[in-house]
């Protein structure tokens, strides 16, 4: 209803406006018609109102006619006017039913308009009210920044307190002495644990006084005199007490190391003393290194004479050296020996002492080797001195880091305070030995303890002991240099012609050259020495020319090859069994060396039963490689006789030869390599001869019927072979 009053209204306007735009037409901008008879009250007319009311009155228009009814309207081409009463005529209609319905529901409008009414005097209660609800807000708000405000200050003032009274309370606690604490510090044993406990909380009160006193804190003052008294007690009861520690190590039979553990228990002690009474930790330390020193020096002053007593009665002295003569008597299988001492040039199972398992075996306890009537070699008992010098060290540096609380160059200045007489007194022993020592085998043994037993001072973190390993090195190298090279210069000195009798077997230098060099190069494969390598190499020179010296006295070459082979043979096997390498050099000399003298000796041998047949094959085989061929036909008589002299000698040549070499070498393995060799080279003489006979010029020849079979050779050649 209300869109068709307003479509009504907008249709009414719309007439009139367009009734009012036809009049203007007709009558024209004057205003001329029938109504010009009534008076017209235009009044003064102001020309810039009338445009912009013309003005205005074009936009209406133009608004209208864009209006979709009107739009319909003109294009239907309905009457405007007729179409407009149309309109006045609904929208009479339209308004009286409007009155009508209003009639109806004027009751409902009336009690509409009371509610409105009181709604309105609720809201402006409500009003009323949100306005006082405003103000009590805002003085809320203002009541609330005030106690923020105070809230702030407050909670300052309580950070603040909180800080004082923490600071207050951790001084109020470092102050103040316990009931407990005194108790403790005067009554109980230091034994027990709970003076331990209250001298760490003794120590920790003392060192908050110090502290508070250095801030000038007047409180301090309270308490000085009862902490004092409180130190002092507790510095005399912790005197009496390590005293008495280190006093029972001076008893006799006493396991010090026992005490010496049980301290560290009480290694607090110490530390307290050294923060609180420095006078009485250094008495205590002064103490200690004292008592330790004695100790030690007395333990091992012991133990090394009673050590040296179990030694081997017979030590190598300065006669004993490899170019001395050996006086002992040999027989054909004995091993030539300086005296009955043998190890003086063998290894044997010396070098065990280096081993992993020996290196760190219990030490030697004189009194059982002597009930036991045991003997040792001085590398045993070297070993033995040291790894309990080594234990005994390893144990004492780190007790005194512990207990001393030191590190770095204060540690190793207290090690010294206590181990270093007892340092001093083993290196003059070691010293004062060596002079007399001509053992190289044992002081190179010893020298490669001390280098193992520096590895495991390093692995254990005791660097204390490093000087003292420089120290005995330097000890050991040059008297075992100087003891090689006296074994150097006696077999570079000795005169063969003195050596008595002479036979064509090993001699007895040779062999300890070739046991003593194996010693030493097994010893020295895990730490590699250049100098030691180099002397010998200089005896092995010496060696070489010493077996050359002994075997131009032998009046025949042949006797001189079998001492050379006896000599370079046995060598080698001594050096390739006792050193497991054939691949060294002192091997590959002697192998060379070997192989010369033993292909020389095989012509040799070869030479008084085949001499003639030798000589006609190389001058046969001259002939023809010279192509002088021609030559040999004068030679059938020669010929025949080398072919029926071969035949008819050769077989008991052999035997005799055989014989022979199996007289001469020692070493069966290699008279058999020899005679093996001898035969081999005979049959490919005897090949030879037959390719030279079977030239045009000795094809003919009827001895040639006489030759025996290469084949046939062979297989009775190979009965005279003997097998071990």
């Amino acid at each position: 209803m209300a869109a068709a009053a307003t479509m009504a209204a907008a249709a009414r306007e719309l007439v009139l406006r367009a009734g009012a735009s036809d009049m203007e037409e007709e009558e024209g901008p004057l205003g001329g018609g029938p109504d010009l008879q009534e008076p017209l009250q235009l009044g003064v007319l102001d020309i810039t109102s009338d445009e912009f009311i013309l003005d205005e009155v074009d936009v209406h228009i133009q608004a209208n006619l864009e209006d979709e009814l009107v739009k319909e309207a003109l294009k239907t081409g309905v009457d405007i006017r007729h179409y407009s009463k149309q309109v006045e005529l609904e929208l009479q209609q339209i308004e009286q039913k409007s009155i009508r319905d209003y009639i109806q529901e004027s009751e409902n409008i009336a009690s509409l308009h009371n509610q409105i009414t009181a709604c309105d005097a609720v809201l402006e209660r409500m009003e009323q009210m949100l306005g006082a609800f405003q103000s009590d807000l805002s003085s809320i708000s203002s009541e609330i920044r005030t106690l923020q405000e105070q809230s702030g200050a407050m909670n300052i003032r309580l950070r603040n307190r909180q800080a004082v009274r923490g600071k207050l309370g951790e001084l109020v606690d470092g102050l103040v002495v316990p009931t407990a604490l005194v108790t403790a510090i005067l009554e109980a044993p230091v034994t027990e644990p709970r003076f331990l406990e209250q001298l760490q909380e003794l120590d920790a009160k003392a060192a908050a006084v110090r502290e508070q006193e250095a801030r000038g804190t007047a409180a301090c003052a309270d308490v000085r005199g009862v902490l004092d008294r409180l130190r002092v007690k507790a510095v005399t009861k912790i005197r009496e007490f390590i005293l008495q520690k280190i006093y029972s190590f001076r008893k006799p039979m006493t396991n010090y190391q026992i005490p010496q553990t049980a301290l560290l228990k009480y290694r607090f002690f110490y530390q307290f003393l050294l923060g609180n009474e420095r006078a009485t930790a250094k008495e205590i330390r002064d103490e200690y290194v004292e008592t330790l020193s004695k100790i030690y020096l007395s333990y091992y002053r012991s133990y090394l004479g009673r050590l040296m007593k179990v030694q081997y009665e017979e030590v190598a002295e300065k006669d004993d050296l490899m170019g001395v003569e050996d006086t002992a008597k040999k027989g054909f299988f004995s091993k030539p020996s300086l005296r009955s001492r043998n190890t003086i040039f063998t290894l044997g199972t010396r070098g065990s002492v280096i081993s992993p398992t020996e290196l760190e075996a219990p030490i030697l306890v004189p009194h059982t080797a002597q009930r036991g009537e045991q003997r040792y070699p001085f590398e045993a008992l070297f070993r033995s001195q040291h790894y309990a010098l080594l234990d005994n060290s390893c144990r004492e540096y780190l007790f005194i880091c512990e207990f001393f609380v030191v590190s770095g160059t204060a540690a190793h200045d207290l090690f010294h305070a206590v181990m270093g007489r007892t340092l001093s007194m083993t290196l003059k022993h070691l010293e004062s030995y060596l002079a007399d020592c001509y053992d190289a085998i044992a002081v190179f043994l010893c020298i490669h303890i001390v280098l193992r037993f520096r590895n495991i001072a390093t692995k254990r973190d005791v660097p204390a002991l490093d000087r003292y390993w420089e120290q005995v090195l330097a000890l050991l190298w040059p008297r075992f240099e100087l003891i090689l090279e006296m074994n150097v210069q006696s077999v570079r000195s000795t005169d063969p012609q003195r050596l008595g009798g002479l036979d064509t077997r090993p001699h007895y230098i040779t062999r300890r050259y070739a046991e003593f060099s194996s010693a030493l190069v097994s010893i020295n494969q895990t730490f590699p020495n250049e100098r030691t390598m180099q002397l010998l190499g200089q005896l092995q020179v010496e060696v070489e020319n010493f077996v050359l010296r002994v075997a131009a006295e032998f009046s025949s070459r042949k006797e001189q090859l079998v001492f050379l082979i006896n000599n370079y043979d046995m060598m080698l096997g001594v050096l390739m069994v006792e050193r497991a390498a054939d691949d060294s050099k002192e091997v590959e000399g002697f192998q060379q060396l070997l192989n010369a003298r033993t292909q020389e000796f095989i012509e040799e041998l070869l030479s008084p039963p085949f001499g003639g047949l030798v000589a006609f094959v190389k001058e046969a085989e001259a002939l023809i490689e010279r192509g002088q061929a021609e030559r040999l036909r004068g030679e059938e008589a020669r010929v025949t006789q080398l072919i029926r002299g071969f035949g008819s000698s050769w077989k008991s040549s052999v035997e005799s030869l055989s014989q022979d070499v199996m007289r001469s070498f020692t070493n069966f393995r290699n008279g058999t390599s020899i005679i093996q060799g001898a035969l081999t080279q005979l049959i490919q003489l005897y090949h030879r001869f037959h390719r030279v006979l079977s030239q045009p010029q000795l094809r003919a020849l009827p001895a040639r019927a006489e030759l025996i079979n290469i084949h046939h050779l062979m297989v009775e050649l190979k009965k005279h072979k003997p097998n071990f």
